[in-house]
């Protein structure tokens, strides 16, 4: 249906077909460009300094927002669970630095960067700042990095939570997109959120969150987040394209998972789940075990991992006995455009627009 904000929720939840990213955290460099394309296209407005609708941190770590997964929000059995809104420190806040002081006072050394919030304050947390910290002990410490954005879930929290119904999933590709016009900052979408993918922006009073790019995507461009990608990290398509990436990391291989499908919200953005460094055992001599633990990751994304980590690891036995495989072929993915299905115009070339 086209949008009607006047229909039940079931109608704003509709759509004809979903489009989707899949990123393997086996790849993932922390290298942020992601972030930066993200930035630069849609939140450099007033009132978005905080948010930052791709982002990427260290896990085990707080993640972003700081303790999202802490926040409620979600579904437990069908029921809307009762969540809380993160805070501009949570977000990293918007630091400011003394770089007129440092560089052209004349000071030379006797002065240092020093950041503030938006306040002019003493930051009390950072964005990959403090929570760069990781887990285990030595000598088998491990981290690994986790992009993150808002997930376009089939069940969306926010969409039910909102009174004015002002959110609801495009018909054509099922991108989850906020209503400006009826957004009323009620705030409601952002507490119900499991992932805290929504942000209030302080200056509209509205909330606003990532649009998967549709813009981009109505002109078969891939997102900003996944295009930029520097690793190869990401595929991007319809969930029901057989002949995409999207589809064959989450429905034929099923190496590719929901974050958190705890939550009910029945996400769209998968990942392929990592393995990890090889362990040191107690005689020093590398393990053929993992740092990461098997529990931790189910915590993540659900008890399919184990079968989805023993996948990769056979897949990648097979490769190196000089067997062919479907599977490595696409983790790898030796040409970039054969992650992005039909997406793969230039933003640049207006000619084919």
């Amino acid at each position: 249906m086209v949008y009607a904000p006047n229909g039940t929720k079931d109608d704003l939840r509709k759509s004809k077909r979903q489009v989707s990213t899949v990123i393997d955290l086996n790849k993932c460099s922390g290298c942020q460009l992601c972030v930066v394309g993200c930035k630069n296209l849609w939140t450099k407005r007033p009132g978005t300094e905080h948010m930052r609708w791709a982002n990427v941190t260290t896990q085990p770590g707080a993640g972003y927002p700081r303790d999202w997964e802490n926040c409620g929000g979600g579904f437990a059995n069908g029921e809307p669970q009762p969540g809380k809104l993160p805070t501009h420190s949570d977000c990293g806040d918007y630091f400011q630095f003394n770089q007129k002081e440092v560089v052209f006072s004349g000071k030379g050394n006797s002065v240092h960067f020093k950041p503030t919030d938006a306040k002019g304050n003493d930051p009390t947390w950072g964005y990959n700042w403090d929570e760069d910290i990781g887990a285990g002990k030595w000598p088998n410490p491990f981290f690994y990095y986790m992009a993150k954005k808002c997930n376009h879930c089939s069940n969306p929290a926010c969409l039910a939570a909102c009174p004015r119904n002002a959110i609801y999933k495009r018909e054509a590709d099922g991108i989850v997109v906020i209503d400006q016009e009826r957004c009323d900052g009620h705030r409601h979408c952002i507490e119900a959120c499991p992932y805290k993918a929504i942000y209030f922006n302080p200056v509209s009073q509205k909330s606003e969150k990532c649009i998967m790019c549709y813009p981009r995507v109505e002109k078969q461009i891939a997102p900003a987040c996944d295009r930029m990608c520097s690793g190869r990290t990401r595929a991007f398509g319809f969930l029901d394209d057989k002949n995409s990436q999207v589809h064959k990391l989450v429905y034929t291989w099923k190496v590719a998972l929901p974050l958190r499908p705890d939550f009910g919200t029945s996400p769209n953005v998968f990942y392929v789940p990592p393995l990890g460094a090889r362990g040191f055992a107690e005689d020093g001599s590398i393990s053929d075990q993992t740092r990461i633990p098997i529990e931790y990751l189910e915590q993540l994304f659900g008890p399919e991992v184990r079968t989805a980590l023993e996948t990769i690891k056979t897949e990648r036995e097979h490769m190196r006995a000089g067997k062919k495989s479907e599977l490595m072929d696409i983790l790898i993915t030796k040409v970039w455009k054969d992650r992005f299905a039909e997406f793969t115009r230039d933003p640049l070339d207006q000619h084919k627009m």
